[in-house]
């Protein structure tokens, strides 16, 4: 009774899974699910390069205020106070030299985020080919945020400690933290600034991505017009 129950079951999954496969491959009309999967992979990878490209130069990060880094919140304030009483030089070097290894990190990751992409499930593409538009964030930030923060911060971390501050920040900030006034991850300067260089990359992975979603007739590839065409 249970092996036929379990054949059974068995087989109503296969056929949920076919009808779910067929369903997702007529609501992007003529498209097969491997048309969708390639043309999604093709235009994450060319999202995930153009954004390495914008972020991993010179001002890639500081110019740019859609990611720029700054202080987080509790020192941002303190360092207007500190500005006040003329130490506004040292607190300059230290948002430069900040953004100056996020720009410096960037370009270590884009191997992991190719790779994340060209091993992407069926499940991962409909998730994000049906997804809003945190969609692709949240697809980068789950398969790749770990490694990529662990290849990140030896580099952001040997960055900042170039400007002198690196002591003095960690000592300052972990004293707010131990008040409440920062979060645990913001105490340590590499740590948050590798945070910080996590989040900008996949912001604009993501600002790529919506792009390429609003004006798919200008994507490079074709496999990319044909699957985001279909879907406008």
């Amino acid at each position: 009774m249970q092996r036929r129950h379990l054949l059974q079951t068995s087989a109503l999954s296969a056929l949920l899974c076919a009808t779910w496969q067929q369903a997702w491959a007529l609501s992007l009309g003529d498209l097969s699910s491997a048309d969708a999967s390639s043309g999604l992979k093709a235009a994450l990878s060319q999202g995930a390069q153009a954004a390495v490209s914008l972020l991993g130069r010179n001002d890639g990060f500081l110019g740019n205020p859609k990611v720029r880094i700054g202080l987080p919140g509790y020192l941002e304030d303190a360092a207007k106070v500190m500005k006040s009483l003329g130490q506004g030089k040292r607190i300059d070097e230290l948002v430069v030299s900040i953004n100056r290894a996020a720009e410096a990190a960037v370009p270590m990751g884009q191997d992991l985020l190719v790779g994340a992409v060209q091993s992407m499930t069926v499940t991962d593409a409909k998730n994000i080919l049906t997804g809003g538009d945190n969609s692709v964030t949240a697809f980068f930030a789950d398969k790749t945020r770990a490694p990529l923060g662990q290849r990140f911060l030896p580099v952001v971390n040997e960055a900042t400690e170039k400007v002198g501050l690196t002591q003095k920040y960690n000592a300052f900030a972990g004293k707010a933290a131990s008040f409440g006034l920062l979060k645990a991850e913001e105490a340590n300067l590499a740590q948050y600034v590798t945070g910080k260089t996590l989040d900008g990359l996949y912001t604009m992975i993501g600002e790529e991505e919506r792009r390429i979603r609003q004006n798919p007739a200008e994507a490079g590839s074709a496999i990319v017009r044909k699957v985001f065409g279909a879907m406008k």
